[in-house]
């Protein structure tokens, strides 16, 4: 599917900038550093070697905007204790950066904007003594037309009730994890769950079992694996092995980041669930977590 497909845009002649050829962020972040590279050598950026995947991609976004003409960015919504919020990357760990784009307190209450939503706007690089990006322009919340944010329920006010549909997690006949599971410990859609096993006992391949047979059986079921102070060399192995989207903060980050990933991974998930979709989340590990609170 293709960027212009998945992310919703206003008439253009409600636009106030001239929209810019080339590639979007979006785009951009789903390519290999390999591809970031060429493209970069194309535009004749300087030394690209030398900078972080990141900063690249904004190197060369700055470098395709011309005069009169704006970025289109996607990010994820975090809303600060005064008001205002940034849009981070959608990446794994929602990691702060200097190329954030600044969502003002007025454009969060016109939207009723929320912790946790995929917004998609025109924003401007900093002028002057500015810091950031700016958000100028809101043209999709979690790809839907801006409109329909306002209409959706708040989470907190949904009726929370018993698994009443199985979730099925056989999905090989050679597998027989899912199987196991289906018959001693079948699980539901809005249910919990907890694996309490010794260390070095397969918790987290039996984790892999649970995604393979949850997105094997049901695709309409959103997954979301968050994990939590674990080695970046696991993270890797999830990412390839699942179906899914993988989050983490590895041990090398502070704990106030595994908290931060981790309450950004539970408000991305109620804001698909207030939209009518149904969403797992698979933890590693809850007791990591727990110490890092």
């Amino acid at each position: 599917m293709s960027d212009t497909a998945k992310t919703p845009r206003n008439n253009s002649k409600n636009r106030t900038h001239i929209p810019v050829d080339g590639f979007t962020i979006e785009a951009l972040r789903t390519k290999k550093l390999e591809d970031l590279l060429e493209i970069a050598a194309s535009l004749n950026i300087e030394d690209p070697n030398e900078l972080k995947r990141q900063d690249l991609i904004f190197e060369i976004l700055k470098t395709q905007v011309q005069q009169g003409g704006f970025i289109l960015f996607t990010g994820i919504l975090e809303i600060m204790q005064d008001g205002y919020g940034f849009l981070r990357a959608v990446d794994q760990s929602f990691s702060d950066s200097m190329h954030d784009a600044y969502v003002s307190s007025t454009q969060i209450r016109r939207f009723a904007l929320r912790n946790g939503d995929i917004v998609t706007g025109q924003v401007r690089a900093p002028k002057d003594q500015e810091r950031y990006y700016a958000l100028l322009k809101v043209e999709a919340i979690n790809y839907l037309p801006p409109e329909e944010s306002k209409k959706r329920p708040l989470f907190e006010n949904l009726t929370p009730l018993y698994a009443l549909e199985q979730i099925k997690l056989e999905y090989q006949p050679t597998k027989l994890t899912g199987r196991m599971m289906d018959l001693f410990s079948p699980i539901g859609k809005g249910q919990r769950g907890l694996i309490v096993a010794p260390p070095r006992s397969g918790k987290t391949e039996l984790m892999k079992e649970i995604a393979h047979g949850i997105t094997s059986n049901h695709p309409e079921i959103e997954l979301m694996v968050l994990l939590v102070d674990e080695r970046p060399e696991e993270v890797t192995d999830m990412e390839r092995s699942v179906k899914g989207e993988v989050y983490s903060s590895t041990f090398d980050e502070p704990a106030k980041n595994h908290v931060k990933v981790a309450e950004m991974v539970i408000e991305r998930a109620k804001r698909r669930v207030e939209l009518g979709k149904d969403v797992v989340i698979l933890l590693d590990s809850i007791t990591r977590l727990a110490r890092a609170y």
